[in-house]
Order: C-alpha cells, then sequence, then structure tokens
C-alpha cells in the first residue's frame, strides 16, 4: 500500500478554513501518526488572558483528523475527549503530537500530547474514529 498520507492531509488542510484560522501548520504526517504546531495569538483569549479551552481542543481535533486519515480510508470522530494541564497564553507556540494507540477495521484509537514552547504539557486529548466504507480517492480534485 502506497503511503498517501500527505497528499491526503494536504487536501484536507486545504478545505479546512478553521484549521487555516488557527494558523496550524503541518510539522510531520504518516499513516497513523501527525505533528502539528501553531501560535496562539491574543484574539485566541477568553476573559482570563488566557487561550480558550477549545483552541487547544481544535488543534489536537485535527491532528486526530490527520493522524487518522493517513491511511487513505475516510475516518471520522465519534468520541473526544482533552484534560488542560497548564495555562496557555498569547504567543505561546504549542505542539500536538498525535499517536495511534489501538486500531481494528472500523475503528481508532489516539492519543494526542500538546506541549508549548518550553516542551510542557499544556493538554492531553483521547479521540476514538470511525473508519467509513470510503477510501479517499486517488484523484482528490474529484471531490471538491
Amino acid at each position: 500500500m502506497t503511503d498517501r498520507s500527505k497528499e491526503i492531509v494536504s487536501h484536507m488542510m486545504t478545505n479546512d478554513e478553521f484549521s487555516q484560522w488557527l494558523g496550524i501548520q503541518i510539522v510531520e504526517v504518516k499513516p497513523g501518526s501527525a505533528i502539528l504546531e501553531m501560535q496562539v495569538r491574543e484574539e485566541m483569549t477568553n476573559g482570563f488572558k488566557i487561550a480558550h479551552g477549545g483552541i487547544t481542543y481544535s488543534l489536537a481535533d485535527s491532528a486526530l483528523a490527520f493522524a487518522s486519515n493517513g491511511y487513505g480510508i475516510q475516518a471520522v470522530s465519534i468520541e473526544t475527549s482533552i484534560s488542560h494541564t497548564r495555562p496557555v497564553k498569547s504567543g505561546d507556540t504549542l505542539k500536538a503530537v498525535a499517536v495511534e494507540k489501538n486500531r481494528s477495521r472500523k475503528v481508532g484509537i489516539y492519543e494526542v500530547t500538546i506541549e508549548n514552547q518550553d516542551s510542557k504539557k499544556v493538554a492531553l486529548f483521547k479521540g476514538t474514529v470511525f473508519y467509513k466504507d470510503s477510501e479517499w480517492p486517488q484523484n482528490l480534485a474529484q471531490i471538491n
């Protein structure tokens, strides 16, 4: 089986306006894993002047999507959860590392660790995906 993960994730990112708004950069992607980075901006903070919990959640959710779709089978999340372990501030650079923990024909379980620029864990995320019966087409342009 040919590794099409970079091609698929590039296509996903091109069509993902929210991940683009977040400023997510794809560092590495392979079937079953992904590393993403982003910088937290002032407009991402809440009334306490720390990043809204949805920011780290969204970064982790994108890492889950990119890691799980890298096999070439379309995957969608069916259950996710996050624990915020440290405050995140404007200007922080976050790195999300998604790792597959278990995969069957229909279900995959992933863990995503998010660290700041000081390599301090700021969030721990767990996600479960459902693998559809649909493969990503060889010509990705045909699904736009």
